[in-house]
Order: structure tokens, then sequence, then C-alpha cells
């Protein structure tokens, strides 16, 4: 069965109360279409923080996803949160990432951390749902896969640049 394709193009970052990555430092979002979303106080994670001073902050990911249609190489790379919902078991893997700093938060995140899946290069732009992470982070085959829009001749199959990670719709 062919696997949807999704496009997180430097768009899985952190979303939280300061917006950091996982090393703590202060992350740039591009936001092409002008959104944005802000947590408060909406999860049962704890951090350090809220142990010591008993407020209860929150953690999310940002998956962003191509809504509405967009070839891409003549491959149309739309998947809205409709298409996960339509999966089986609403579970999809993030696949054609092709963004270092997108790269490296997807290889970041950790079972069971929660993300939004965010609509964006669409009419109404958003947060459409709250996805969870499922799957740690593995080698995306696309890289290698010569007829796919998202292939990387300069992949290497025994030091892949490129992963990938799946998520479940909650």
């Amino acid at each position: 069965m062919p696997r949807p394709r999704k496009r997180l193009a430097g768009s899985a970052e952190p979303a939280g109360p300061d917006n950091k990555g996982p090393a703590g430092k202060r992350t740039k979002t591009k936001n092409p279409v002008g959104a944005s979303a802000q947590v408060v106080n909406s999860s049962p994670q704890k951090t350090s923080a809220s142990k010591t001073c008993g407020k209860n902050l929150s953690s999310y990911w940002l998956m962003k996803s191509e809504a509405e249609s967009r070839l891409e190489k003549g491959v149309d790379v739309k998947f809205s949160i409709e298409d996960l919902k339509a999966q089986p078991k609403q579970t999809a893997c993030w696949d054609g990432v092709r963004n270092y700093q997108a790269r490296n938060f997807l290889r970041a995140m950790k079972l069971e951390q929660e993300a939004f899946f965010y609509h964006s290069n669409c009419k109404e732009p958003g947060i459409a749902g709250l996805v969870k992470i499922v799957k740690e982070a593995y080698p995306d085959h696309t890289q290698f896969e010569k007829n796919n829009p998202h292939y990387d001749p300069s992949s290497k199959e025994d030091n892949p640049k490129w992963s990938m990670r799946s998520s479940i719709l909650f």
C-alpha cells in the first residue's frame, strides 16, 4: 500500500510557553502564513518548574502538514488531519522532511509525547488536532527512492541524512 506524503519543511518545532528547542535554546520559526499558537496549562505532563512552583506547564511539538493539494515533482504531497483519520489505526509516518532543524526536532521527539497537527499552506491555517508520538525516529525510506519527490542522491543507506517518525491521532 503506498504511503501518504506529508511535508514538515522546517516545521517540527517545539511549541510551548518559551518555544525552546531540545537543547534549551530559543528556536527561530519560519511562519510563511503568519499564524501562531500558544499553549498554557493544558496537559498533565509536568516540567521541573511545575514541581517547584506548583504550575502545570506543558510542552507540545508542532507538526506541520499541507492540508491542500500541492504537486512536488509531479506528486501530490497533501496530507490533512482527515487523511490521518482515514489511515489504519489513525496512525501514519511523517516522511519527506528535508530541513535539518526539523529533522533534528523529529529525532528529539520521544515516545508518548504530544504534538499539535498544524495545517499549513491552506485557506485557513491552524491547529487541526492533537497527535501522539508512537515510534522513535528511524531512517526515512523516501530519501533512497529515485522516483520519490523526497529522493536525496547525497544520502547513503549506511549513513542516512533524513529521519521520519510515526504519530497517532487522539
